[in-house]
């Protein structure tokens, strides 16, 4: 089957043009484009190894040329299919070098590859593609009979391909990339072109999908570059997939270990810990849930990890804990970085391990000062508002706070995404314009910034605590009973009517326990939480939970919106436990002074 063809789908390649299909080793700055960058680097060094993938105890390696030719040969047979710019294809293909190289494809010819989690249920999967209304589906054989079976939503698919193997049907990858190539043809697209389409996890309503340009996917490689220094020669364990289109841009090496990207927390720490040693990686994205489970199993066998030089931990709140513990596993020089930003913009600031341990913030952190997340990144601009549920058409709109107040956080820079698919009434609630004509994205986060410049994550606004003490974050509460190495989560959810709201302690503890060792818990938590902060003293009521709901790509954070829901229906059924008494006379609530608020 091929797609309708459009004048000009055989263009002159702009990779000739731009001087890196000859064999020249930099790309056009004219082109600023993220497969020109790969391209650069496969034409100076093609043997270098640009995927490695654990299969058992071995690792499968992909150098940079044979990438490059893969991507050459799937863009000339998806242009012979009839693709034509600013298509959108579907991508539902397992980790590896397959993926990345469709996706430089995909990107090199102008088309738009959208990029699903399989892990958000079948209702969220299906609801993304219809949405997204691909042209053409390209996935392993369980996503082509999920279009069998649920045409409706695939009703706009018009070419499947099959990544594995033969599916009836489908035109087979193989199949694809039979037609000699060794050149990636890059069509030049304007920065503001779309690029990708990249769905968000999902964790406080159903999944939207968030559109990239072109100039936005350049943005986020330069802005990783200023950040963390990563360049040519990085080896990176990448456990989230789209990550490894920056590490090749970035002439990289990327990582895959055996893990289902869907499920990090049901990693097997054997799993990470050899791909860590075989590739020699010297860098690692992922999520809390992952060195939540690899970690304890270093420390019960003594291990470290000495070629980590770099840990990128994002995705959800990093206990101050894992870090501090996680730290002396790494090199001599090793740290713990947490970048801080979300799918609309990403990064948007991040700190290092060192400064969160840094004694007075994180006696600040622990006492339910929230999560510092540092400074805003290179060319990105935060500002704090106040708190409003409607849009916001204007910056002029919204009032500024000063230091010390809570508010949500506003962004603007190069990576700000300008728009949700399908959806103008999300845009039109996450978007707004100032006197500039510069675009601002509402990150949803409840923040405070302090003196210094630096941001205080609280939780999200949909999250916030409206008390009769004022306003609060959940964070700052959970902060106060975090530590623990008997409990596994904690959440806090308020309980009662907005404006009279009391916090909510709920707890996910590792296994299953009698009642009295949950009552010298809960009494062992709260003397130390009192012991931070006066806000312990506001707490209604304690409930255990057997496994929180968290998101699909991440595994960590948390659906406090569900949680809310269940609580209730606990509460209803008397299900929640009091609060210990306290041993002394509880303070008064106030607000926290000016003083209090200096780091």
């Amino acid at each position: 089957m091929k797609l309708e063809q459009s004048a000009g789908a055989r263009a002159e390649p702009a990779a000739r043009a731009a001087g890196f299909a000859d064999g020249s080793p930099a790309p056009d700055r004219r082109l600023r484009h993220v497969a020109a960058r790969f391209a650069a680097h496969a034409t100076a060094d093609p043997g270098r190894a640009a995927v490695l993938v654990a299969r058992g105890r071995r690792l499968e390696r992909t150098s940079y040329g044979e990438l490059m030719t893969l991507a050459a040969r799937a863009a000339a047979g998806l242009l012979q299919h009839g693709l034509r710019p600013g298509q959108r294809v579907s991508l539902f293909v397992r980790p590896g070098p397959e993926l990345i190289a469709l996706t430089y494809a995909l990107l090199a010819l102008g088309a738009v590859p959208v990029l699903i989690d399989p892990g958000m249920g079948r209702r969220g999967l299906l609801r993304a593609v219809q949405r997204s209304a691909p042209e053409v589906l390209i996935g392993v054989r369980r996503a082509l009979l999920a279009a069998r079976l649920f045409p409706r939503a695939f009703e706009s698919v018009r070419l499947r391909i099959c990544a594995e193997g033969w599916f009836p049907g489908a035109v087979s990858l193989e199949r694809l990339c039979a037609q000699p190539s060794e050149q990636l043809a890059i069509e030049p697209r304007a920065e503001s072109d779309p690029a990708a389409v990249l769905f968000t996890s999902g964790s406080t309503g159903p999944a939207k999908g968030v559109l990239a340009t072109h100039g936005i996917l350049w943005a986020q490689v330069e802005q990783l570059e200023a950040l963390y220094g990563l360049g040519p020669g990085e080896v990176d364990l990448c456990c989230l997939p789209l990550f490894a289109l920056f590490d090749t841009a970035l002439g990289g090496t990327s990582v895959f270990p055996e893990l289902d990207p869907s499920r990090p927390a049901r990693c097997r720490p054997q799993d990470i810990r050899f791909a860590i040693e075989a590739s020699g990686a010297s860098l690692a994205f992922g999520s809390p849930a992952i060195w939540q489970r690899v970690l304890p199993a270093l420390e019960r066998r003594g291990q470290r990890l000495p070629s980590l030089r770099r840990v990128l931990i994002a995705g959800a709140p990093v206990p101050l804990e894992l870090i501090e513990r996680l730290r002396p596993r790494l090199a001599p020089d090793g740290e713990v970085h947490t970048p801080y930003g979300a799918t609309e913009c990403l990064p948007v600031s991040s700190i290092s391990g060192a400064e969160l341990l840094e004694p007075a913030r994180a006696a600040r952190n622990r006492s339910g000062a929230g999560n510092c997340i540092g400074r805003p990144a290179p060319r990105v601009e935060a500002r704090v508002i106040a708190l409003q549920d409607g849009p916001l058409e204007r910056l002029e709109q919204a009032r500024e706070l000063p230091c010390g107040e809570r508010g949500e956080l506003i962004v603007t820079g190069p990576t700000v995404t300008p728009l949700y698919i399908e959806d103008p009434q999300a845009t039109r609630a996450a978007k707004l314009v100032d006197e500039r004509g510069r675009l601002w994205h509402r990150m949803g986060d409840l923040v405070r910034r302090d003196p210094s410049g630096e941001l205080w994550f609280l939780g999200r606004c949909a999250h916030r605590l409206e008390t009769p003490d004022g306003l609060f974050g959940c964070v700052e509460y959970e902060n106060l009973f975090l530590g623990d190495p008997r409990v596994a989560r904690v959440a806090v959810v308020g309980s009662g009517p907005a404006g009279a709201q009391r916090p909510l302690l709920i707890l996910e503890l590792p296994g299953r326990s009698a009642a009295g060792w949950r009552r010298r818990l809960v009494a062992d938590l709260f003397r130390e939480a009192r012991r931070r902060s006066p806000l312990a003293e506001r707490v209604a009521g304690v409930l255990f939970h057997p496994g929180f709901p968290v998101d699909v790509r991440h595994n960590a954070k948390i659906d406090r919106g569900a949680l809310a829901l269940w609580a209730a229906v606990e509460q209803a059924r008397g299900r929640c436990w009091e609060v210990p008494a306290a041993d002394r006379v509880a303070p008064q609530l106030r607000s926290p002074g000016p003083a209090e608020r200096t780091p």
